[in-house]
């Protein structure tokens, strides 16, 4: 599986080293880079990288800040790059995958990238679970309503308001008109649970309403764009394509 790669940087130097370095591994795409945390935030919004090499100390906002941008929304796999260690225990506590000093060699870039390849095999292994949860639930009636638990109270969010599910972390963010609600469920179970005739799951990180699609766009590497009917835009990521093309009338 080829991952979809951002580097993140203010300085140009930085970001030319890794372009070089990630160029000889095999199996990585470069899809976007950003000089500043402002449009590094909003690149990751848009693209939906795999995986993101972030600089802490950049203009704008810093790598920390970044994060905070984006709201609980489903996150690449954060490899932290900087010229400083100090910051390497807040790195571990915002969930980073790996933590890279500079000057990156090769060696120690192709073990941060087998780390994330070893956290996106266990989120297949995930899936396939779920499959089977789904196989055994069969006669189980659809999930109708989604719980919602905040402020001490319990409050419901009808399926057919849904528009689009996305995964942060053990949580997930769901998506309803101009509403988002964080629950305690993951992706996975929410999936098996769903009506399999309106949603579909088109990203390891995001399940849509068929009915909310408006479009689809042709993307890099196999990728497609899903525009919705209210003009968000989400990534049908070449690993679900297959899966998805039938529901999606493809």
């Amino acid at each position: 599986m080829t991952l979809r790669v951002m580097i993140a940087d203010d300085e140009p130097l930085a970001r030319a080293r890794m372009r070089r370095l990630l160029r000889d591994v095999e199996d990585v795409e470069i899809v976007a880079e950003a000089a500043n945390g402002i449009d590094a935030a909003a690149i990751i919004r848009e693209r939906r990288p795999d995986v993101v090499f972030l600089d802490i100390e950049m203009p704008g906002l810093d790598g920390f800040q970044v994060l905070g941008e984006l709201d609980g929304k489903a996150r690449p796999a954060i490899i932290f790059v900087t010229a400083y260690g100090q910051h390497a225990i807040r790195a571990f506590e915002a969930e980073a995958l790996d933590y890279l000093l500079k000057p990156v060699n090769a060696a120690r870039l192709q073990r941060a990238l087998d780390r994330v390849r070893t956290q996106m095999d266990r989120s297949d292994v995930s899936d396939k679970l779920a499959a089977i949860l789904r196989g055994l639930r069969g006669e189980q009636e659809p999930l109708e309503r989604i719980a919602v638990r905040a402020k001490g109270k319990v409050t419901f969010v009808r399926a057919a308001d849904v528009t689009y599910i996305e995964a942060a972390g053990n949580y997930a963010r769901v998506h309803a008109g101009k509403e988002s609600h964080l629950i305690r469920q993951t992706l996975s179970d929410l999936e098996s649970r769903l009506d399999a005739k309106r949603f579909v799951r088109i990203h390891r990180s995001t399940i849509v309403a068929v009915d909310a699609i408006r479009e689809l766009r042709p993307w890099f590497g196999g990728d497609a764009v899903v525009v919705l009917t209210d003009g968000t835009e989400l990534t049908l990521s070449r690993t679900y394509r297959d899966r998805a093309a039938p529901r999606l009338g493809l």
